[in-house]
């Protein structure tokens, strides 16, 4: 029987893979500035055949031939987060390409406190002390980021962005719902829908240079195909707002790296909300982690 000292150390874990994850999608950005001509769609498209595809490497690697039987015990909730996180893909790259990346990823920034109300409504999840303190924090510096932010862009562009932060809350409150059943076939499921889609919309011009397919099998294949794998793992063990609050270092360090490889440089607002933002996270973290650092000592076998 497992007992509560050998659970509680995998919030710490669990924080652990959400603070890789949120740092391996923040590279997204800089891809797209480096793509050489590939619209919209024509990424969107590349990007999630990658996605479900390297979804579908692990979930055969893992289940081998059960892989099936285990894509259709996500039933209709999975199905429902399937759509929702297509929705979120969709909107996000419609939002990035109509408006300026710091507008999108400000607007981004909201999902922790979207999928804070939104557990709290669905699934009766309360906050910790430390959580509540962490997101003031967090919070503060999403206002920071946004003095500037909202001064240029276009309506279009901020409303897509919007529809991306509902939802991935949405998506992240029902995978938290549903922690009992493996819900990581809902990625690939999504990148097939999010595929045909593109697909319908974009059928006549699928044609792109081999760069910027490269560019696409990695942002889709390898950071998003494994950092929402990683986030669907830590979802069994830390409650939605907490998953989403971890998501805020991804566009935190989004502008850095477009700052410091192609030279796009971050206003001083941006530099000094990012800031707090990624040290109210990453105290958060570490806190939570030495605070289990003894418990998983305590209940670690004795070597015999």
């Amino acid at each position: 029987m497992e007992t509560g000292t050998t659970a509680v150390p995998r919030r710490g874990f669990a924080m652990a893979l959400m603070v890789i994850s949120s740092v391996g999608i923040s590279f997204g950005g800089l891809l797209l500035r480096s793509m050489e001509g590939a619209d919209a769609w024509q990424i969107n498209f590349y990007r999630s055949l990658a996605i479900a595809g390297a979804v579908l490497i692990i979930l055969v690697f893992q289940y081998r031939r059960n892989t099936v039987q285990q894509i259709v015990r996500i039933g209709v909730p999975g199905l429902w987060a399937s759509a929702l996180l297509a929705t979120a893909g969709v909107a996000f790259l419609q939002a990035i390409t109509n408006t300026t990346v710091a507008n999108t990823l400000f607007t981004l920034s909201s999902i922790p406190f979207i999928t804070a109300a939104l557990a709290w409504v669905f699934l009766r999840e309360s906050l910790t002390r430390a959580t509540l303190v962490t997101m003031i924090f967090a919070a503060i510096g999403v206002a920071i980021m946004m003095v500037e932010g909202f001064g240029i862009g276009s309506m279009y562009g901020n409303g897509m962005a919007f529809v991306t932060a509902l939802g991935f809350a949405s998506f992240a409150v029902i995978v938290r719902r549903n922690r009992q059943v493996d819900m990581l076939p809902t990625l690939m499921l999504s990148g097939v829908l999010t595929a045909l889609v593109a697909l319908s919309v974009q059928w006549r011009d699928l044609g792109i240079s081999f760069h910027d397919l490269a560019l696409c099998i990695v942002w889709g294949g390898v950071m998003s195909g494994i950092g929402n794998s990683l986030f669907i793992i830590a979802s069994r063990h830390l409650v939605a707002a907490e998953l989403t609050l971890f998501m805020l270092l991804e566009f935190a360090l989004g502008p850095l790296w477009v700052w410091l490889v192609i030279n796009e440089v971050p206003t001083a607002w941006t530099l000094a909300g990012g800031v707090l933002v990624i040290t109210a996270v990453t105290v958060r973290a570490l806190m939570e982690m030495r605070r289990t650092a003894p418990k998983l000592r305590r209940g670690r076998p004795s070597p015999m």
